[in-house]
């Protein structure tokens, strides 16, 4: 049975711009490199392998190995990390925040977005060889937005105060939180498997990146997907000619602020996602990560006393590149500079910003990956589907709004609802009338079309009555539609931007990443509905 998807546009779940790019409108080609088909992924390579050294390898791989010192990792992991070293090998990337147990469920979409297009681009290119990557953002600073995830209806919300990198916060003082977690989890078939998980990740490493690479690997490991920790010395050195150029020319906010003007008179209801500041790096050190500023000439990192004219600041760089962060618009930068990249995945919000930076990018003279809109899906269970099936209730239905889905129920039982018919015998009726006035009096024509919307009012005041009362004969029915739609769509959000994978890995175990990663086709654009 083929898993069905249902479109955006129909769903209204993407920002139009890139609704707008997956319909291939030629106004917004300049801002990316070209559409993500297989056969530009061959053109692609070209261009990366000329621009990507073997220095640059061996420096990834290295570093990739001591990530990975405090697991034991897989025989593929270790083949995947050396193979990084064959000027064939590309990697295809998405990338998340450090959430807690990965946050909402769309962080395992990611990921399975790249694993099975990694795949995908195997059989079409099998000289080469595709790493899927996740990319921690283990130097953002924002807690309050990872410690927390909805196990079902649960909101568990790790207690803490935290500055500074996530990715270097320890994770000693997690078994208040494991116990809460153990508590709301219940006694589900796999629940122990998750109980597992939770501790070889968060108990037994020493901080936030160790922990959430830990987590992915134990749930990817069979696939050969490899987590990249930005926030590493030795990647940083590799990264030092664009920050050098980013301190001596702000090339971010010139390019990124043309970009914005541009993307706005293609699309007037473009919202921009990121702003560009003038110096567009934090500084990092121990627990302090603050934004750098500049002003005539003296680079000031904010809050502090820490300031450097431009020759002090470039020294500081070459001696401790790892203290510099770059922010969200220069952390793509970062990824296409030390990675042999094909393709970045990420959600609507990610694209959008990915669509400011194209010119940037040509400005560095590092090359602008293809763009890929990761899987989405909704999570149906077998006990909610016939639910479903029972009360005459489709998939499609699911996505309306409650008002226009109890419409939908009340109408379906009675066709006679809908005065469409009565309404055009009515205007028939007083187009006779204005005739007769257009040939008698004109100046009664104003009286007959008073009278006309008169008519017409009270007819849909009738058809509203009702339909009021339609929807209280049905109201059974309704109220279990709704509550259904209410699970599928937590707090009214899609499911996947709420509830953690752990709600359903405790029933289904790794079977459900399985059914995913087979139902899932990261060329389907759309909604997709994942029956368990």
């Amino acid at each position: 049975m083929l898993t069905p998807y249902f479109s955006y546009t129909t769903t209204k779940t993407l920002p139009k711009l890139l609704l707008e790019v997956l319909d291939n409108n030629p106004e917004l080609d300049k801002f990316y490199t070209a559409p993500t088909t297989l056969e530009n992924f061959g053109s692609q390579m070209t261009t990366k392998a000329a621009q990507f050294s073997f220095e640059k390898r061996t420096v990834l791989a290295d570093c990739l190995r001591q990530q990975y010192n405090s697991l034991n990792p897989s025989a593929l992991t270790n083949a995947k990390i050396d193979s990084l070293k064959n000027a064939t090998t590309f990697t295809i990337t998405t990338g998340h925040q450090l959430n807690l147990m990965g946050g909402p469920l769309f962080f395992i979409y990611k990921i399975i977005s790249v694993i099975n297009l990694a795949k995908t681009l195997k059989e079409k290119y099998p000289e080469n060889t595709f790493v899927p990557v996740f990319w921690m953002a283990s130097e953002d600073h924002d807690f309050e937005e990872i410690n927390h995830f909805y196990l079902r209806e649960n909101r568990l919300e790790w207690q803490h105060q935290c500055q500074g990198p996530v990715g270097r916060l320890s994770t000693k003082e997690l078994d208040e939180f494991f116990g809460q977690f153990s508590e709301h989890l219940g006694a589900d078939e796999h629940s122990e498997t998750l109980t597992e998980l939770f501790q070889n990740a968060y108990l037994k490493q020493n901080n936030l990146a160790d922990a959430t690479r830990a987590l992915v690997h134990q749930l990817f490991a069979n696939d050969g997907l490899i987590v990249v920790d930005g926030d590493d010395v030795n990647l940083k050195q590799l990264f030092i000619p664009v920050i050098k150029n980013e301190l001596e020319n702000q090339i971010v906010f010139k390019e990124v602020t043309d970009t914005n003007q541009a993307l706005k008179k293609v699309d007037l209801d473009f919202k921009i996602q990121v702003n560009p500041r003038s110096i567009n790096l934090f500084y990092i050190k121990n627990n302090l990560r603050k934004r750098i500023e500049v002003n005539n000439g003296i680079f000031r990192v904010l809050n502090t006393d820490l300031s450097w004219d431009l020759d002090g600041i470039l020294e500081e760089l070459d001696t401790h590149p790892e203290r510099f962060s770059p922010n969200v618009l220069m952390r793509p930068l970062y990824q296409e500079t030390i990675l042999p990249n094909l393709c970045y995945v990420g959600g609507g919000g990610e694209l959008s910003y990915w669509f400011q930076l194209k010119s940037c990018f040509n400005s560095f003279n590092i090359n602008f990956p293809l763009l890929l809109h990761r899987n989405s899906a909704i999570i149906v269970t077998r006990k909610q589907d016939k639910k479903l099936q029972k009360i005459d209730v489709s998939l499609e239905d699911i996505f309306l709004s409650p008002e226009d889905l109890s419409t939908k129920i009340a109408k379906a039982q009675r066709d006679l609802i809908n005065f469409s018919d009565q309404k055009q015998h009515l205007k028939q009726q007083f187009e006779g009338l204005y005739r007769i006035a257009k040939q008698t009096d004109a100046s009664f024509f104003g009286a007959v079309a008073a009278q006309e919307k008169k008519q017409i009012k009270g007819l849909s005041k009738l058809e509203k009555r009702l339909l009021k009362a339609e929807k209280r004969k049905h109201k059974v029915q309704i109220e279990q539609a709704l509550l259904l739609q209410s699970a599928l769509f937590p707090n009214g959000n899609l499911q996947e931007r709420v509830l953690n994978f752990s709600t359903f890995y405790a029933v289904y175990g790794h079977d459900f990443i399985e059914k995913l990663k087979s139902d899932l086709n990261p060329f389907q654009q759309g909604i997709a509905v994942i029956s368990l």
